[in-house]
């Protein structure tokens, strides 16, 4: 906790200087997994989503923009990356290091770029436990750096509160879902192009198979009752 602390009022510069060879910022890139929650997802209005591990609030912010009528909830370990959480998601959602304060069902859960910070053998316990709070027929959604991009690897070793992780590949995020019994899962690459072959970007959604992807999304979903 207390080394988050110590990184969040240069939390997006020190992102941004690690994925400097994509030609793109930390915002980019929020931005992306924002729209990709959204294509994958439809939520009603009055939905609870739920950003988990939310740190300074980057991607909670873009979800609120594209989701105007859904709530956003946040939580973090650190209380110093939530005190610069934007004042209006603040208003209109809990942003908490209390598990506590959130609330039981939530409709769509984003863990973001979390669990390679998690010990591998607790990877599991906590799954569960956020999973536990999904609604009936929820969804959660995981992003995760790709350790079969070298790339990717790069741009981790170059970030300081990276030092040391255990990159998860994507099967061993899918199995923790296979194993607890949820439905509807998908699983897709994502963030091939830089900033410079940008013109190849609308080609993206095709390519959700090929492992060469920055990053991976998997998505699955609570059975229903």
């Amino acid at each position: 906790m207390a080394e988050f602390d110590t990184f969040a009022p240069d939390y997006g510069k020190i992102v941004s200087e690690s994925v400097r060879i994509t030609g793109e910022s930390s915002d980019y890139f929020a931005a992306y997994k924002a729209d990709y929650v959204v294509r994958k997802i439809g939520l009603r209005a009055g939905a609870r989503l739920l950003d988990y591990g939310c740190g300074v609030g980057l991607l909670s912010a873009h979800l609120k923009k594209r989701l105007a009528t859904v709530r956003v909830d946040g939580f973090d370990v650190s209380k110093d990356s939530l005190n610069l959480v934007d004042a209006a998601l603040l208003r209109q959602g809990t942003f908490t290091t209390n598990h506590g304060e959130l609330a039981d069902a939530y409709d769509v859960i984003v863990l973001a770029n979390v669990l390679h910070h998690v010990q591998p053998e607790k990877r599991p316990g906590l799954l569960k436990e956020v999973s536990s709070r999904l609604a009936q027929g929820g969804k959660i959604v995981i992003f995760e750096h790709n350790p079969l991009n070298p790339l990717t690897r790069l741009a981790v070793s170059k970030c300081p509160f990276d030092k040391g992780v255990e990159l998860l590949p994507r099967c061993e995020t899918s199995n923790y879902f296979r194993r607890d019994g949820f439905e509807g899962l998908s699983r897709d690459y994502v963030v091939f192009f830089p900033r410079w072959l940008a013109w190849f970007r609308s080609l993206e959604r095709s390519l959700a198979w090929c492992p060469l992807g920055a990053q991976y999304a998997v998505v699955a979903g609570r059975v229903r009752h």
